[in-house]
């Protein structure tokens, strides 16, 4: 079981890695008026999402796995129940961002990068909010 929590944890890691650097991206690409800029950090923001979305399967993968070995007492934590919210929650963060990556690709994101800026913050929250949940499981 500690192979699957660290395997886990790893994966949680890189996935977080890349979700806090990607709308940092998206920042730059809605500033930037250097179309030699502007394409470098398109490719850039592509490659990190195509580099990043295995590490969330991989991190839900061996997440449900973890909680596989005590299912029962899972599904009757409160704190488990608001855990995972925030990580449906973050997973459709990431798909989002997805889209904002096409979007940019496509010449058609219409957002600034005030918007980002804000959007960019998201991500701290939720994993402040499951950090608090997992390891001080409060209700």
């Amino acid at each position: 079981m500690l192979w699957i929590k660290t395997f886990h944890i790893f994966f949680m890691v890189a996935w977080f890695a890349g979700i806090f650097y990607l709308p940092r991206i998206f920042v730059n690409l809605a500033m930037t008026e250097n179309d030699g800029a502007f394409n470098q950090l398109n490719i850039m923001a592509g490659k990190l999402y195509r580099f990043i979305t295995p590490f969330m399967v991989l991190t839900v993968i061996f997440g449900l796995w973890l909680a596989s070995y005590n299912w029962s007492y899972y599904m009757s934590s409160g704190w488990f129940h608001a855990k995972m919210t925030l990580i449906v929650l973050l997973i459709i963060y990431h798909f989002i961002c997805g889209m904002y990556q096409k979007q940019f690709a496509d010449g058609t994101c219409n957002k600034s990068h005030t918007y980002f800026r804000v959007f960019n913050e998201l991500p701290v929250l939720i994993l402040l909010g499951a950090l608090i949940l997992a390891i001080v499981k409060p209700f």
